[in-house]
């Protein structure tokens, strides 16, 4: 039973957290939230910082989740630029970091989504080394690609992910020369494999990125702190005033570990392992967000996502659970990514193996179409490319989970929704 005297506190100022304190108060909730976020930001979403903000085209403020006045307005209790170092879960209490100071939870959500994973070769500490995660990243990035275009500089990108692309589509934006290095034979090989991959090649081809397939980093060579190069496993050296490590994120679960909770091992996707109500191994304790590993009825898999869509609703999602409220989450995946000209949305699962075949419907060489990853006839995934207004229809043939024509599939003549049983 949920009363006025109860308190509420969230760790993690990101969107998760953000969503999840309007929902409590949206649903009526009248005890105290408290929101802790380690960032002095207030919080914000994070898509804009490898795409519009990095570009120049987005304001700063344009990404916060509320405007900072709102929080006051709906009396949620904000406490920015603050760790909490520890969580007791017998006594129900969270400390914080600055002043050791202790805050007592009737229910608690961590929201404290992830962090980029570090490469582990010689040269990292360099000052021309950056990462993707923060605004003050983001902020850091947005100049050393400005200064990049204007001297003629070389940016070297670890990594052919969403973000190692989305930054190289700005890299190109402001002029600078951009190199990536990947191991996998293309691009997103891990989500998309090798029959889409291609196609984003050839679209930063085209733009003038060079790729290095099947290639690890072994050195980042400098001098006086900054970068000059960067070696391969190959002995190539590459030309570099600047590099991204954009090899992934890893769930921030040391919290969580310390406190006991479940979590999911590495090799398995990492993270807390939750319910469908987003309940953690401590009936007090949630998770939402990046960091959240939650069994997903649609695919029989326990899922770790770390995409926009998912911090949007699995906050809210945690935050009905946390009222008492019946809740499955259980939506279909989906994210999207913007570079040069081409816009795309995907919706589903369908990780390396989990699929048989790949159809495609419309001109992949115009990049106009809609992909779909297909499993005895399912569709366990879609993709759209410079082809709008389909996610729906996508994500109700994902829902569907039944076999599905795929010669009527692959015709735009036919209505993606007339396919839906």
């Amino acid at each position: 039973m949920v009363d006025a005297d109860q308190t509420f506190v969230i760790v993690g100022g990101g969107l998760a957290g953000a969503k999840a304190a309007e929902t409590l108060r949206a649903e009526g909730f009248s005890g105290r939230v408290i929101l802790i976020g380690d960032e002095r930001d207030h919080p914000y979403e994070r898509p804009p910082l490898s795409k519009g903000y990095l570009l120049g085209s987005a304001e700063r403020d344009g990404a916060l989740v509320h405007e900072p006045a709102w929080y006051a307005a709906h009396d949620v209790e904000l406490h920015l630029g603050q760790t909490v170092d520890a969580i007791d879960t017998a006594a129900r209490t969270v400390r914080l970091g600055d002043d050791g100071s202790f805050v007592h939870y009737d229910k608690l959500l961590l929201a404290t989504g992830a962090e980029p994973r570090r490469l582990d070769v010689p040269g990292t500490d360099l000052a021309g080394v950056h990462h993707l995660r923060r605004f003050a990243h983001a902020e850091r990035l947005k100049g050393v690609l400005a200064a990049l275009g204007r001297d003629n500089g070389h940016l070297l990108i670890a990594g052919a992910g969403w973000i190692g692309l989305e930054v190289a589509a700005a890299g190109r934006h402001y002029g600078a020369e951009v190199t990536v290095v990947e191991p996998a034979p293309t691009p997103l090989h891990g989500v998309l494999g090798p029959e889409l991959g291609n196609v984003f090649a050839e679209l930063h081809r085209e733009h003038g990125v060079r790729f290095r397939f099947g290639a690890r980093l072994t050195e980042i060579v400098g001098q006086d702190g900054l970068v000059l190069a960067a070696r391969t496993e190959d002995g190539e050296e590459h030309p570099a005033h600047a590099v991204l490590a954009a090899i992934g994120a890893a769930p921030r679960t040391a919290l969580a570990e310390a406190a006991g909770l479940e979590l999911v091992p590495r090799e398995q996707g990492g993270g807390i392992a939750v319910d469908a109500s987003l309940r953690t191994s401590d009936p007090h304790v949630f998770a939402a967000g990046d960091v959240a590993a939650f069994p997903h009825p649609l695919f029989g898999a326990r899922l770790r996502v770390e995409h926009w869509a998912n911090a949007l609703h699995g906050g809210p999602a945690a935050a009905r659970a946390m009222l008492g409220r019946e809740v499955v989450y259980d939506r279909v995946p989906y994210f999207f990514s913007d570079q040069y000209d081409l816009g795309m949305e995907y919706s589903g699962w369908a990780p390396p193996g989990a699929y048989d075949e790949v159809v495609i419907r419309g001109d992949a060489g115009k990049r106009e179409f809609v992909a779909f990853w297909m499993k005895d006839g399912r569709v366990l995934a879609g993709m759209n490319v410079n082809v709008w207004d389909v996610t729906p229809a996508v994500q109700d043939l994902v829902r569907a989970a039944v076999p599905v024509d795929t010669e009527a599939l692959s015709d735009p003549r036919v209505a993606l929704e007339s396919l839906v049983p």
